[in-house]
């Protein structure tokens, strides 16, 4: 087991990061507009690519700090008291499945965009 306790993920895409750490009680996601760019010189040689960085801000968005589980609860309850539609019904959730299967299949295929 590790001494240090990490909770960070990072995603990078060719115009912007993101970094989500959940251990960072003030500003648990950071968007970076950092990016790459790579332009080809020879087909044959990847290896002579050349790389072009792009470095700007960041920005922090504020999130509420309430515990999921409790919110969670809380919308709940807030649902069957007065008869709402839940956010996360059943559409939404077959909506989460189609974008995960669709990621999964463009990352099998090498990257390539998958309609939803």
């Amino acid at each position: 087991m590790s001494p240090v306790k990490i909770r960070r993920i990072i995603i990078g895409g060719n115009k912007k990061m993101i970094v989500f750490d959940d251990l960072d009680p003030a500003e648990k996601v950071k968007i970076y507009d950092k990016g790459i760019t790579l332009t080809k010189t020879n087909k044959k040689m990847f290896y002579q690519n050349i790389i072009q960085y792009r470095i700007g801000d960041m920005y922090a968005p504020k999130i509420d700090n309430t515990e999921a589980l409790k919110r969670a609860i809380s919308h709940l309850a807030d649902c069957v008291i007065n008869k709402k539609s839940p956010i996360t019904d059943g559409i939404s959730g077959l909506r989460v499945v189609r974008i995960l299967d669709a990621a999964e299949r463009s990352m099998k295929k090498g990257g390539i965009k998958i309609a939803l």
